[in-house]
């Protein structure tokens, strides 16, 4: 099972923002910020890392949908929903 492309640069543009942030935490880190302020960032990535996966996986039902030849083997079925429930 491959990624879908048409997902894929939303993907990517939500990972380089994440990426983004977390070197943004880690200057906060480094700089000696409040605790509240760097877990309140922290929570904003983890955030936007759950997004790009619930994303990469939803480009990839919506392509199995619309394909139909995904969507019948049972084996596939069973791994997007593992994937998508360790994300959850």
């Amino acid at each position: 099972m491959r990624v879908n492309p048409a997902a894929t640069r939303e993907v990517i543009n939500r990972l380089r923002r994440a990426e983004g942030q977390l070197r943004g935490v880690i200057a906060m880190l480094e700089a000696e910020r409040e605790c509240a302020d760097v877990v309140t960032q922290l929570a904003a990535v983890s955030r936007a890392l759950d997004r790009a996966g619930f994303r990469l996986l939803s480009g990839q039902l919506r392509h199995c949908l619309a394909t139909g030849s995904e969507v019948e083997d049972d084996h596939t079925v069973e791994r997007l929903e593992k994937l998508f429930l360790s994300l959850a």
